[in-house]
């Protein structure tokens, strides 16, 4: 029965998903009626011959590079950090872990703030110069906190968490002072660190599907470990389960994926934290459901969050200020939801 139930949420899910991908497509400031944008993907997208008679170059534009990638690129951004999430909570054995709880934002964020300030005007495939030093720092930010957490072969959860966090604050302190000193860069460098979609096209797109596609194919590889990493490493090990290749590989993928995301689209927070937790409620702890349904809830919460942040308000708003308005009351009410329990 739990079995059919689980299967019916991960049914539900993917529909839902593909069909807020096309209404979050259909939705935007700009009045393009649906019927035109039916026939704009019909034709653009799956290249069927349709009359395209009185669609102005202007609506298919508008559709076709504008809100269409920027919709999937929200979703692969969502998913990612999803995913990523529950694999650390997972590997951490910790409800408050993230994909950035190593460092990753930090680390962007400073490589991003030193592109805007020396105005690097380097480019590869279409991204700019500040894009690859975000990817370049978080990667680099991720092997600092290994290499220092690190006791011989094995990686102590408690060092991680601990260089992580010591990490984070001394790289913040770099971007307060690169701010600090170059303050005509600061809107800009404060601008990315909200996190946002505006601008982004299929360039983004098309650089970032590799790394969430073979990343969360291989994570969801790790599913059944990952269970049995949650009665504890030393049941694991009795099990057969080598604890160590377990967390390199978990932590790598992750890593590299978060740091692709992160560095295209700057940091938005609380998905990879309150995904996981919602879903949850709904699939329980294994994680042969609780990923693939997070893999879905992950990309159309953002999508929808990037899809109110700019539709509501004539100026838009950065969708991480509104992922984080939308994770800081759950996270209270769940507080609020454990100490009732607790009491009772």
């Amino acid at each position: 029965m739990k079995e059919t139930r689980k299967k019916w949420i991960l049914a539900l899910s993917m529909t839902g998903c593909i069909l807020l991908i096309y209404l979050c497509t259909v939705m935007g400031a700009a009045a393009v009626s649906i019927e035109e944008v039916n026939r704009i993907l019909v034709h653009e997208i799956l290249r069927i011959p349709v009359n395209m008679e009185g669609i102005s170059e202007g609506s298919i534009a508008i559709i076709r590079d504008v809100r269409l990638p920027r919709v999937l690129l929200g979703f692969l951004t969502g998913a990612s950090l999803a995913v990523c999430g529950a694999c650390y909570q997972g590997i951490f054995k910790n409800p408050m872990a993230d994909p950035y709880i190593l460092g990753i934002s930090s680390g962007a964020a400073l490589g991003a703030a030193v592109g805007i300030v020396l105005h690097f005007s380097g480019s590869f495939t279409g991204l700019s110069g500040s894009t690859l030093l975000a990817f370049a720092g978080a990667l680099l930010t991720v092997l600092l906190v290994y290499t220092i957490s690190r006791v011989g072969k094995k990686v102590p959860v408690a060092g991680l968490l601990l260089s992580g966090i010591a990490v984070n604050q001394s790289l913040s302190a770099f971007q307060s002072l690169l701010m600090l000193f170059h303050q005509q860069s600061m809107d800009q460098i404060m601008f990315w660190t909200m996190g946002s979609l505006n601008g982004k096209g299929w360039n983004q797109v098309l650089v970032v599907f590799p790394y969430v596609a073979v990343g969360c194919f291989l994570l969801l590889t790790c599913a059944r470990e990952l269970d049995i990493m949650l009665m504890g490493e030393e049941t694991a090990v009795q099990l057969g389960v080598n604890v160590e290749i377990l967390k390199k590989k978990v932590l790598v993928i992750s890593s590299i994926v978060t740091a692709a995301v992160v560095s295209a689209t700057g940091i938005i927070g609380f998905v990879g934290l309150l995904v996981p937790h919602v879903v949850r409620l709904f699939t329980g702890p294994k994680h042969k459901v609780l990923m693939p349904v997070s893999l879905l809830f992950g990309g159309t919460f953002l999508i929808l969050c990037d899809t109110f942040a700019r539709s509501v308000l004539t100026q838009e708003i950065p969708v991480g200020i509104i992922t984080a308005a939308c994770g800081g009351p759950f996270f209270l009410y769940l507080l609020w939801k454990s100490r009732r329990g607790g009491a009772a």
